[in-house]
């Protein structure tokens, strides 16, 4: 089969279209050949060494949705042909508040989604959801996952209340955005780019500010009232944004930290506040089977950016490191 393979930490350019062998699954897995695939900010993070426990050569990528190609010993439920989409999150365990020691996600160093074919456990594939197109269908599991678990399991959002979320444009984001307007909720977003306001603006939010301009936050805070629920995976400066537009005894779910550290935290806005901090990461089974629900009960369809063949993976990796994208970039994988 074909797959991209990276061997050596570093650029873009070390992601290379290889001839490997195609897998064949074990007990409990199946195979799945793989119609469309989706880059997150994991992939080039794995790239360059920025996750623990990287081990090479491997596939990158977590996204993916296709058919149903080969069963392994013992599996049930599924029929060569069936149109699935693949949960990355692989051996979350019992514990629904926190994934186990065996936790890891497909993609480096397990083989994942930027090839024809991968094996996972069948646990880890739902059926397609029909109204989406494969493309849409490849987008929806990390970013979607992610988004639902911040959003309702840690976040637990209430109709009627107000959410901001900063940066605007991301997958992520841009998934809690569309999931928090599905829920009744008021979504308030951040950005350095008045299109992608715009384009936030288009999807149902209340409204935006960009945060080049100066007094942004005084801004944010008079036009949607503080947030009830603020979702960040910036951390940095973002994080202290959000405590002082946090209305008293909200809640603040971080899922990321682009920016790196927080400066000069001030310890009591937030316990004068009563402020909930939670951390959330993936999501367990029960997550992605409710995240799949909503999104169909709902119809939210993944907002896409930009697509490439997987021979250009390189150049999908340089226009996913740019942020310009608003949405998710993806991937057409050879028949």
């Amino acid at each position: 089969m074909l797959a991209v393979m990276l061997r050596e930490l570093g650029g873009p350019d070390n992601l290379l279209l290889e001839e490997v062998p195609t897998p064949l699954p074990g007990p409990g897995e199946v195979r799945v050949r793989l119609i469309a695939a989706a880059l997150n900010r994991r992939d080039a993070y794995t790239r360059v060494g920025l996750y623990p426990g990287i081990k090479l050569p491997a596939i990158p990528g977590s996204d993916g949705a296709g058919t149903v190609d080969m069963l392994g010993e013992g599996v049930t439920g599924f029929r060569p042909g069936d149109p699935v989409v693949i949960n990355p999150a692989l051996n979350w365990g019992p514990n629904p508040r926190f994934y186990g020691p065996n936790f890891s996600t497909l993609g480096i160093p397990i083989n994942g989604t930027h090839a024809q074919f991968v094996t996972v456990p069948a646990a880890n594939v739902a059926a397609k959801p029909d109204y989406l197109t494969w493309t849409e269908a490849a987008a929806l599991p990390l970013a979607g996952l992610t988004a639902y678990r911040a959003l309702f399991t840690r976040g637990q959002l209430r109709t009627g209340e107000t959410v901001i979320v900063p940066g605007a444009g991301g997958g992520v984001a841009t998934f809690v955005l569309q999931m928090a307007v599905a829920a009744g909720a008021r979504v308030f977003v951040t950005s350095g780019h008045d299109a992608k306001l715009a384009k936030a603006a288009a999807l149902g939010a209340a409204g935006g500010v960009n945060y080049h301009t100066p007094g942004w936050v005084k801004e944010l805070k008079k036009i949607s009232g503080g947030a009830d629920l603020g979702v960040d995976s910036i951390g940095g400066n973002t994080f202290n944004d959000l405590i002082l537009l946090a209305n008293p005894g909200s809640r603040i779910v971080v899922f990321g930290a682009t920016a790196g550290p927080i400066p000069e935290l001030v310890m009591p806005r937030l316990f004068f506040k009563q402020l909930d901090v939670r951390g959330t990461t993936m999501g367990s089974l029960e997550d992605f089977r409710a995240m799949l629900a909503f999104a169909t009960q709902h119809h939210i369809r993944p907002v896409l950016d930009r697509q490439y063949a997987l021979d250009q993976i390189s150049t999908a990796h340089r226009a996913l490191e740019s942020g310009v994208q608003f949405g998710k970039i993806t991937l057409t994988i050879p028949g």
